[in-house]
């Protein structure tokens, strides 16, 4: 009887590895999408978009706006707006079956009509495996404050 019960503690035992093993390749996996995201956004890349978003995409502005998959994609690559830079940092994944949340700061600076805008941001995504691939889901952002100087 002990000896089944070791047995079964040590199969448990590396079952649980197994399982953090396999979360840290899919946040390894999703923090890669991440990072072809940004990407795809400083090259304003239709054809990286396409491949990265989810169909059902609801992609939501800082300053409230709402786009479907098609209209991010037309406005991100219009050429109206470029990004000089940018850079994401506090970045948390977290992983629940074949969905990733992940949050982090988005911290950037664009150009559109000649005029540099800086953009910092705390930024929401959803992540969904679809086919083998993490997909960008959903997405929401909100404009944060630089801190004041005195």
């Amino acid at each position: 009887m002990m000896r089944i019960l070791v047995l079964s503690t040590v199969v448990m035992a590396l079952l649980g590895a197994a399982t953090v093993v396999a979360q840290s390749g899919d946040e390894a996996a999703v923090a890669k999408a991440v990072e072809a995201f940004r990407n795809a956004a400083l090259k304003a890349d239709r054809g990286q978009f396409e491949a990265l978003t989810a169909d059902q995409l609801s992609y939501g502005h800082s300053a409230g706006r709402v786009e479907n998959k098609a209209q991010f994609i037309d406005g991100a690559t219009s050429g109206r707006s470029t990004w000089k830079f940018i850079t994401l940092t506090d970045q948390t994944i977290n992983i629940v079956g074949n969905t990733a949340i992940v949050r982090h700061t988005f911290t950037g600076e664009s150009e559109r009509d000649g005029k540099t805008n800086p953009v910092k941001l705390g930024v929401l995504t959803v992540w969904n495996k679809q086919e083998g691939n993490w997909k960008l889901l959903a997405r929401q952002a909100v404009r944060l404050e630089e801190p004041r100087t005195n």
